[in-house]
């Protein structure tokens, strides 16, 4: 199974996708890390890529694409993999069509802007190890220390609530539209974000028919 998961910044895609690929036992592929690795390992799409980001230019769709079918060709996906980062757009969803990657199931991921908004602004890192926490649901142990390491808890400039607001405009503009696309290939599976990360497991399970 091929599996796409949609879903606004702080739906919750990052969390499930770990979580799936655990109980599936599928890799999740993010197209920032295998790009990484194709460059590092000298592939042809690799090098080809790292000839635009040398130039300081975007790495066009096509080969973003290429990149994917090399990674999908190893041994551990054999079962699928979960695409993580991808598709961002229809014409890449359109570009993932013609290579004959095949996408088996679309999981969106259905959350209000008010809970994004609340969930987000919670969100803390630690500067010295990177730890996460949210300040309602996971909070530390002592507020603004990170259980870890002792570290100071901050907030990062992508959660504050100007910059979400920024990042909700550019998905419902570029992403959102892949809702309707897959919708009409009979490949869309709605699922209402629960309260808790293994409701929302439980509800995706229960969408694609595999017993928890």
């Amino acid at each position: 199974m091929n599996l796409i998961l949609l879903g606004a910044p702080g739906a919750g895609k990052g969390t499930q996708a770990e979580i799936l690929s655990k109980k599936l036992d599928i890799p999740t592929i993010s197209t920032g890390n295998i790009l990484r690795a194709a460059i590092r390992n000298g592939t042809p799409v690799g090098l080809r890529a790292k000839s635009f980001m040398d130039a300081g230019q975007l790495v066009p769709d096509e080969v973003i694409i290429g990149i994917i079918g090399e990674r999908l060709a190893a041994e551990d996906c054999q079962k699928g993999c979960i695409l993580d980062g991808m598709p961002r757009t229809i014409a890449q969803a359109e570009a993932l069509e013609k290579a004959g990657i095949p996408i088996h199931a679309v999981v969106a991921l259905d959350i209000s802007e008010e809970e994004i908004l609340r969930r987000m602004s919670g969100r803390r890192v630690c500067a010295s190890c990177g730890s996460s926490y949210n300040v309602e649901a996971v909070p530390p142990r002592v507020e603004g220390i990170c259980d870890n390491c002792g570290g100071e808890l901050i907030q990062r400039e992508d959660d504050t609530p100007e910059t979400v607001k920024a990042r909700l405009a550019v998905y419902h503009k570029e992403t959102e539209p892949l809702v309707g696309f897959y919708d009409q290939r009979g490949l869309l599976r709605r699922v209402e974000v629960s309260s808790t990360k293994e409701g929302t497991t439980a509800k995706i399970l229960d969408v694609l028919t595999i017993k928890a």
